[in-house]
């Protein structure tokens, strides 16, 4: 077992006592977790007291990466271009495999003052680029109890309330088609249902996965349990004590049962790949887009703080728990494959366009206006 290898831990230990800085010591105790291969698996280190942005965000298509969205008033602006597509940040090379490594190392690891981006743009021209980060300075301590206490929690309350609305449920309705964008699995059975109760006056329902990197089991329960007329089985829960079914209890004459079409990506994980796969061996409905994460082992997160002198608070999340579908396969390192895969290219990136959307809308029986196209900016 990878943790109960004396000269691993030693080797790790012995790097740790020799890092020249606080971030490479973040990404020793990361890669010893990293090891195992997990998904599920890592290490959250302490919050920074400043946030990076660096002007851009990255998106996996098929094996590729490319620039889904570049954010005004940023460095980025001049340099950086929607649909280009990344062949490599600071000389190393950027793929489906790598993707998520190099994100947990840039923005959580080792954040970066620059990064020097070799990039190809829709009708492939190459060229290399430095771009600058946004880096917003923040508090490094926060006094709870003393003078001003009041003001540091009103700032606290308003910057859960924005993370909030970033993650809330957004839908349009288009004639007799629903369109519903879902962030994340993290709604209580209330608000579920009461978006269910919306979709079932229309024919059709075009649940949007993408970008969705899963949650709570018991919001993807609830979400099934809305989708079919009976009790349906997830798969089996595989634990160190055993296996046990995990199923999703109907809400009966109450679920929606109209057409479905599901949207996912490589971004979809967990959760959000658990019910397209369940859609897929129900034959419910149609999934639709680009391979899934391949991310779906349940969890369990270990807190842990140093209070003196100051509090540093910290996590190791860890798996518990595989799911095995009722196919007899697990979808972790596998993902969800589409049964139509639909990929945007370079040059729908750049000019906007959503032909992921716009098939689901057409096999729909709708025609979609561009304001409508994008369900991530309803």
């Amino acid at each position: 077992m990878l943790f109960r290898s004396d000269a691993r831990f030693k080797e790790y230990d012995q790097k740790l006592r020799a890092v020249p800085t606080m971030n490479v010591a973040l990404t020793v105790v990361a890669a010893f977790l990293d090891g195992l291969k997990d998904s599920h698996t890592y290490f959250q280190p302490p919050a920074r007291s400043y946030t990076i942005d660096y002007g851009y965000r990255l998106a996996v298509i098929g094996d590729a990466v490319f620039v889904e969205r570049v954010k005004p008033e940023t460095d980025a602006v001049a340099k950086v271009r929607a649909g280009d597509r990344v062949l490599s940040i600071n000389g190393g090379a950027v793929s489906r495999e790598s993707f998520q490594r190099m994100q947990y190392l840039l923005n959580v690891l080792q954040p970066q003052p620059s990064l020097r981006l070799a990039l190809s743009d829709p009708v492939g021209l190459e060229r290399t680029v430095a771009v600058e980060t946004q880096v917003t300075q923040g508090r490094a301590l926060r006094n709870l109890s003393g003078a001003g206490a009041g003001l540091e929690l009103q700032e606290m309350e308003l910057a859960e309330e924005a993370e909030r609305h970033r993650l809330r449920h957004r839908h349009v309705v288009e004639g007799d088609v629903m369109i519903w964008k879902m962030p994340i699995f993290l709604s209580e059975n209330g608000e579920i249902d009461a978006m269910f109760a919306i979709a079932r006056k229309a024919k059709t329902l075009i649940l949007d996965l993408r970008g969705n990197p899963g949650g709570r089991v018991d919001t993807l329960r609830r979400m099934l349990g809305n989708l079919f007329p009976s009790d349906v089985t997830i798969g089996t829960r595989v634990t160190r004590k055993g296996k046990s079914p995990l199923v999703a209890k109907s809400r009966g004459a109450d679920a929606f049962s109209g057409r479905l079409i599901v949207l996912v990506d490589a971004g979809s994980g967990s959760s959000a790949e658990l019910l397209a796969r369940v859609v897929q061996l129900e034959h419910r409905g149609t999934v639709l887009g680009d391979r899934s994460a391949g991310a779906v082992m349940e969890a369990r997160m270990f807190p842990f703080a140093q209070v003196a002198p100051t509090l540093i608070a910290y996590a190791f999340t860890v798996t518990d728990a595989d799911l095995v579908m009722t196919d007899g396969r697990s979808l972790e390192g596998q993902g969800v494959v589409p049964d139509e895969p639909v990929l945007p290219g370079g040059a729908d990136l750049a000019a906007g366009r959503d032909p992921v959307m716009a098939r689901a809308a057409a096999l729909a029986g709708v025609t979609l206006d561009r304001s409508e196209e994008h369900t991530s900016e309803l």
